[in-house]
């Protein structure tokens, strides 16, 4: 994790374009630009918080600050899982707030060039949310690519940064 973290800091603004901090939920590999990546810690002790949506477990202490959890696998409807020590909290800016959101595991890096990422497909049943923004292939993979804006809306951010 601290390789990752030092390859996310050492990155210039204009480097990180076509840059995605990769990770999974099950089977699936998800991706997340780069520039919204805060940073990468392990899961972390978690106090839970009422009257918030089921896929936020609650609140960490981040040196002092006070962060969400929200669970990725919740929000997409998937299976809860148990914690593992793979297990791992990505920290991003959403809506002028810091979320962490906890994933199964972190993969590692990639550059993605704009020729090798499409559109998502006009499936009105698949992601009606608009979670994911576009699709990244690599040499044998496909990856979500997802819309961090869209991972909490306006009433949700509202809700949770009035709870906190």
């Amino acid at each position: 994790m601290g390789d990752l973290l030092k390859e996310i800091s050492a990155d210039s603004e204009s480097a990180m374009k076509g840059r995605f901090l990769t990770f999974l939920i099950g089977d699936e590999t998800y991706g997340i630009a780069i520039e919204n990546v805060v940073e990468i810690i392990g899961i972390q002790p978690i106090t839970e918080m009422p009257e918030m949506p089921d896929y936020i477990k609650g609140i960490i202490n981040l040196r002092g600050s006070i962060v969400p959890a929200m669970d990725i696998r919740l929000r997409f409807k998937k299976p809860e899982a148990d914690y593992t020590e793979r297990t791992c909290v990505i920290v991003i800016h959403i809506g002028g707030m810091s979320t962490g959101l906890i994933v199964d595991c972190v993969s590692e890096v990639l550059t993605i060039p704009d020729e090798e990422i499409s559109p998502t497909p006009d499936i009105r049943s698949v992601d009606r949310q608009g979670y994911v923004k576009s699709i990244g292939k690599t040499e044998n993979h496909i990856i979500l690519l997802l819309d961090c804006e869209k991972l909490l809306n306006e009433a949700e951010l509202e809700t949770v940064s009035l709870q906190l």
